[in-house]
């Protein structure tokens, strides 16, 4: 058994969370989350000690000795731009004010165990490799599809990060000229699968059907556009409405399409995406698959597997701890569940 720390931080939130290893499954002991303050400063100072609480909580040490059980490794989460060679945060979109925060330093100094940092993407495709939809594969993607739109990357039994961790930074892939904006870029692949980007389009073309007098289910006059979510969109589409039907057969063309990029370069056995696409699976997949037989090499087709988060919505709560694990095995090599 082997005990770990995981620390997730977000533009709204931040959340320290325990968990232990039993054979090749994780068993998650205790959670604790709250609002992430402005300050860095002051949300580490809250994550530490929220830390200490929780492994107090438990009956776990970070000192070895007594027969304890003890701390093995902390793994921190957080969206990138960052260093996870130095354990430096560098200044996300999402964390107005984190500009070049070492975060590693902290937790190594009270704690004193092995602490890794990995950008959100690559933390949630190592808890899949690890424990779920993707144990067992030596080349996956994992795709966020929530908020915005990034990659995972492992290739060939390894987490690959690229040259200074902006590996698999696909959201910012082109697929339209004219488009929903996402990462900065008009039709970029974010622009279109991500959860503020559907809601663009959805603000988009509901504008064009309200100015020609149309009734919506979802949007009853201009006034409420800014109001139209992902969510809205998708219960709509559920009970049927056509205008909802068609945006989501537009998100899931383009996710086919970007997704067809990503097997003709890549050749992954296996695709994992979270968030939007597991819970709609229903709508999008149909177009996402008819994309995708059109246009990825049949070969490369062949050999790739397309599905939903394992964990599930709670892919993030294992994020850090997949951090800890990887961090704790020297940051490369197979998982246990794939080691002859």
């Amino acid at each position: 058994m082997t005990i770990l720390a995981g620390v997730d931080i977000g533009g709204t939130k931040c959340a320290v969370s325990v968990g232990r290893t039993v054979g090749h499954e994780i068993q998650l002991m205790g959670k604790y989350s709250f609002p992430t303050p402005a300050a860095p400063e002051i949300a580490i100072s809250q994550m530490l000690t929220a830390l200490s609480e929780l492994l107090e909580q438990q009956g776990i040490s970070w000192r070895d000795g007594g027969g304890a059980i003890v701390l093995s490794a902390i793994g921190i989460s957080c969206g990138g731009p960052l260093d996870s060679r130095t354990g430096m945060i560098l200044s996300p979109p999402n964390l107005p004010g984190w500009d070049r925060i070492d975060i590693v330093t902290p937790f190594q100094e009270r704690f004193g165990v092995p602490t890794g940092l990995q950008n959100d993407a690559n933390a949630c495709a190592l808890a899949e490799w690890k424990w779920g939809a993707g144990q067992g594969a030596r080349n996956l993607i994992f795709l966020t599809f929530g908020t915005g739109m990034g990659a995972g990357l492992i290739l060939d039994g390894k987490l690959y990060v690229g040259k200074n961790d902006m590996a698999g930074e696909v959201g910012h892939i082109r697929l339209e000229q004219n488009g929903p904006v996402g990462y900065g870029k008009s039709g970029s692949f974010e622009g279109f699968c991500s959860g503020g980007g559907i809601a663009r389009l959805a603000r988009m073309r509901a504008k064009e059907r309200l100015q020609l007098g149309e009734r919506l289910s979802f949007c009853a006059s201009e006034s409420e556009l800014e109001e139209i979510t992902t969510k809205k969109v998708a219960e709509a589409a559920i009970a049927g409405d056509l205008l909802a039907l068609s945006i989501f057969e537009t998100v899931g063309r383009r996710l086919g399409q970007g997704l067809s990029i990503l097997i003709d370069i890549l050749n992954p056995e296996r695709i994992i995406i979270g968030s939007i696409y597991a819970r709609q699976q229903s709508l999008l997949e149909p177009y996402v698959m008819e994309v995708i037989d059109q246009e990825a090499l049949a070969l490369s087709r062949s050999a790739c597997t397309i599905v939903p988060a394992g964990l599930g919505e709670q892919v993030g709560d294992y994020a850090g701890l997949s951090v800890a694990l990887h961090s704790l095995q020297g940051g490369g090599g197979l998982p246990s569940a794939v080691l002859p």
